[in-house]
Order: structure tokens, then C-alpha cells, then sequence
């Protein structure tokens, strides 16, 4: 059995095709909205399982306030406001490993909750998307 390693500076995250940088400490988060099935059980004990088609996932960018990626996505949220704009692409690449999210379109649903005092907070940015393709794999990249 080989140890493996993790590095949080391989894993690229990009929306609109721009990487985005300055994570806090929980970097991101990805969700999907619904289970893959759902059972149904009858009065009698007959049960049925239902597939969903429902691909769509919640994503949590966790920036500092100090991030220039912050801008970035302000900026996708006003281009959205303001003329329907923002909906982007979206890609994970764990590199020293198989994990990989995608979706070709998400936009912005909620601006971070922003507050200050005598320490970097962080900026959580939520992102939704219709259309999560998700590749949850290991990590390949054994310690030398």
C-alpha cells in the first residue's frame, strides 16, 4: 500500500474560463440537488426505484475577502443582473488525482454575505447549475 498526497495547489478550478484564486480554508464545495434514485415503497412492501434526471448541483467557492477572484465574479453577477450575461462554464481538475466536475453552464445565485473586522473574513460565493457531470475519483500520485 503506497501513501498518497494531496495538494490543494493542484486542484484548478475555472468559471468562464478564468481560474479562480485565494481560496479560504474550505476552497469549495460541490452538491448535488437530489439523490441519483429515489424508492418508493408501498403499503404493501412493493417497491419501485425512481431515476432522477435531475443533474443540477450547488457549488461553494470559498475566497479570502482579499481575493482578486472576487472581482471576477462580481463581475458575472452584475453582467447577470444587469442583461441576463452570466451564465459560464464551469471546470474542477483535481491534478494529482481523477476527480473532475463540470458543467457547461452555471451563473451566480447569491452574492457572499460580506463582513468586516480585525481578521481576513471569508467570501463564499454559491453557484447553481442544471447540468453537473461529476467524476468522483482517488488520488493516483504516490510519495516518492
Amino acid at each position: 500500500m503506497a501513501l498518497k498526497s494531496f495538494d490543494p495547489k493542484q486542484v484548478y478550478i475555472t468559471v468562464g474560463g478564468t481560474l479562480i484564486k485565494g481560496f479560504g480554508d474550505d476552497m469549495i464545495s460541490v452538491d448535488r440537488d437530489n439523490p441519483l434514485w429515489e424508492l418508493t415503497v408501498g403499503c404493501d412492501g412493493e417497491a419501485t426505484r425512481v431515476k432522477s434526471n435531475d443533474a443540477s448541483a450547488t457549488i461553494s467557492i470559498t475566497l479570502q475577502s482579499t481575493s482578486p477572484s472576487n472581482d471576477y465574479l462580481t463581475g458575472i453577477a452584475r453582467d447577470d443582473e444587469t442583461s441576463n450575461a452570466g451564465l459560464v462554464p464551469f471546470d474542477l481538475k483535481d491534478n494529482m488525482g481523477t476527480t473532475t466536475f463540470k458543467a457547461v453552464t452555471c451563473y451566480i445565485e447569491k452574492i457572499p454575505e460580506t463582513s468586516y473586522g480585525k481578521s481576513v473574513s471569508d467570501r463564499v460565493w454559491v453557484l447553481k447549475t442544471d447540468n453537473l457531470v461529476a467524476f468522483l475519483g482517488g488520488n493516483n500520485a504516490p510519495v516518492s
